[in-house]
């Protein structure tokens, strides 16, 4: 019997990390999600600062690594000069850069690109850079790699089958869906499914991409006392992300990228009324409000 893919969640804030005593039962650390698939490795989707917990389980181990960004915003990457992996000797990081630049790439980032491509800044990297974080990526003993083209085709290779799409989200961002051994997990984090600003991708694209998938992980920072002060700033409303799961079919919403401001008990009162929601619409998926050390097998 094939092994089935495990997600696990290390960081479900959004915008900035938020420890206390509000926020302990769910978590404060921002946006990360591991993926493991037995033979391929862990596909690491964004580097918040939650991956820092990640990367002390992986200390000492031979995984290959692979991180995947929705984009570079800083709560999506600001994790990442914390990841213990980074500082072991030979130790192998894949990493895929949102955006091509015309600047020039880091010494230590050695970019798979054609011939004539334009080199690539890698914003995991760059930010080691001596000025915003004291060590430099250039004295790092692992050997971190950029993949800079079809991104897509080379993950599958290394036995990890991704589809993505384009986000509503300022400064852009992508999906990804994750599918394995029959199942599917799709990643819809900082996608505002209504916004002010011209749609990259309609809801109906969106209900498409993640139909009858397992697992959807979708965005749901803002209810509606948010708004309309934060419209436009590039998330969903929690029944926005439900109308979404229902429209798609999908088994399982995990509610994610929670308001820093949120507490523990109005994260408590959300799950509530979005699982009376479904209940009340005759839908019988699975309703979850993400929190750190949530783990899902999706066979």
């Amino acid at each position: 019997m094939t092994p089935p893919m495990i997600a696990r969640f290390w960081g479900v804030r959004g915008s900035i990390a938020s420890p206390g005593l509000s926020t302990a039962r769910y978590g404060g650390n921002t946006s990360c999600v591991s993926i493991h698939i037995a033979d391929a490795g862990i596909l690491v989707l964004d580097a918040g600062t939650g991956i820092r917990g990640l990367g002390k389980t992986l200390a000492g181990g031979n995984e290959k690594v692979f991180i995947l960004l929705s984009h570079a915003h800083w709560d999506h990457v600001q994790g990442f000069p914390f990841f213990t992996p980074l500082y072991e000797a030979g130790r192998k990081i894949t990493m895929f850069p949102t955006r091509l630049s015309t600047g020039s790439p880091c010494g230590r980032c050695l970019a798979l690109r054609e011939q004539g491509s334009p080199p690539s800044i890698c914003p995991l990297l760059d930010q080691m850079d001596g000025e915003r974080f004291p060590v430099r990526v250039e004295d790092v003993p692992s050997q971190p790699k950029c993949i800079t083209q079809d991104e897509m085709c080379f993950l599958r290779d290394q036995g990890f089958e991704v589809a993505r799409i384009p986000a509503n989200h300022p400064g852009g961002a992508f999906g990804y869906k994750v599918r394995h051994n029959g199942g599917s997990l799709v990643y819809l984090t900082d996608n505002e499914l209504e916004p002010p600003y011209p749609k990259v991708t309609r809801f109906e694209e969106f209900a498409a991409f993640a139909r009858h998938a397992d697992v959807l992980i979708h965005d749901a920072q803002y209810v509606e006392r948010d708004m309309p002060h934060k419209h436009g700033w590039g998330h969903s409303l929690v029944h926005q992300a439900c109308n979404l799961a229902q429209a798609a079919e999908v088994k399982h919403l995990i509610l994610y990228h929670h308001d820093p401001d949120r507490t523990d008990g109005e994260l408590d009162s959300i799950q509530e009324n979005a699982r009376q929601w479904f209940e009340a619409r005759g839908c019988r998926l699975r309703c979850t409000v993400a929190f750190e050390g949530l783990s899902l097998e999706i066979a």
